[in-house]
């Protein structure tokens, strides 16, 4: 079993786990995450949005002010459940695209 890295509370009330495997993936896929895991358990744990994912994933998302780029938000796809995890995180300053997909909940 993976190394469980950190955890976080999700609004519904289940603790997801952040492993080093998934965080091995995010920012091999994503490099400049690296610096990010605090931010993607404050996200997961105070979203500015909650959005429907593929199938039964969510899709937490927070603004953050990013240094000479103006805005960015920080999504982060989880499994809410029990036992869930992060599955990816990324930062887009295209969020109307993801909010499209059909808020659960805002802030």
């Amino acid at each position: 079993m993976d190394n469980e890295l950190r955890t976080a509370l999700t609004r519904a009330g289940f603790t997801v786990r952040v492993t080093d495997e998934r965080w091995a993936h995010i920012t091999e896929s994503h490099d400049y995450m690296a610096g990010y895991l605090d931010h993607v358990i404050e996200t997961v744990e105070d979203p500015d949005w909650l959005v429907k994912g593929w199938i039964d994933e969510v899709i937490a998302m927070k603004k953050y002010p990013v240094r000479n780029s103006g805005e960015k938000y920080l999504v982060v796809v989880y499994k809410d459940l029990p036992e869930g995890f992060v599955i990816t995180a990324f930062m887009t300053s295209k969020h109307e695209k993801i909010l499209k997909r059909g808020i659960i909940w805002e802030k």
